[in-house]
């Protein structure tokens, strides 16, 4: 069984002259064998924070906690067998019909990603897969169009054994664990700061952009 914890990271706006709207977005996927491990290391990295700082937290967010936090888990999580993919999109190059149309940029962009994970083999199609995406509460994306579309797309092309669950950071730890590497993803190419990337760069096994 394998299992894929799918995030992203920026926004899709796509009107540029809008403050805070983000000139990249990407679409993180962090891939392992044995789940266990990343939420052991989620957890153990949470209590840390609870021991030391007396603060109750329901999660870890990576946008919210020191960098001595984020540092700490992407070490410890590059020291296992996970790999990453990620896939980015350069809002400047996206043609005008698509901007029109976010919730098909979205899903596009997710296929795109889980396409070159069968395309180049790195999880055998006959390999039993439970993708588990992270329910963001402003995300309207993430529905049962969301899942009939990969489905039907992925399907098309292979005879998969997927499963696609959509669930927040609070009921899946893993996810909270992809949400901090997608964000150190974004940092380099948003504000061009490669520092918390470099800790988990020997796991990202694919990085691509949308439109080169």
């Amino acid at each position: 069984m394998f299992y894929i914890f799918l995030d992203e990271s920026g926004d899709l706006g796509l009107d540029l002259s809008k403050q805070r709207t983000t000139q990249f977005f990407l679409v993180t996927i962090m891939f392992v064998k044995d789940k266990r491990k990343i939420e052991k290391i989620v957890k153990k990295v949470h209590y840390g924070i609870q021991k030391k700082y007396k603060k109750f937290r329901s999660i870890l967010h990576a946008n919210s906690e020191k960098a001595e936090t984020k540092k700490l888990l992407l070490s410890m999580i590059s020291k296992t067998n996970t790999s990453v993919m990620t896939i980015f999109l350069n809002k400047r190059k996206v043609y005008t019909k698509l901007k029109k149309e976010r919730d098909v940029l979205y899903n596009f962009v997710v296929n795109r990603l889980l396409d070159i994970v069968y395309r180049k083999n790195l999880i055998p199609v006959e390999e039993e897969v439970t993708l588990i995406a992270s329910r963001k509460e402003t995300n309207k994306f993430l529905n049962m169009n969301f899942r009939n579309y990969l489905l039907n797309k992925l399907n098309s092309k292979y005879k998969l054994k997927l499963k696609i669950e959509i669930k927040t950071p609070h009921e899946d730890k893993c996810l909270q664990a992809v949400d901090f590497i997608s964000w150190s993803i974004f940092r380099k190419y948003e504000y061009e700061d490669d520092s918390y990337y470099d800790i988990i760069r020997d796991n990202i096994v694919e990085e691509s952009p949308i439109y080169s």
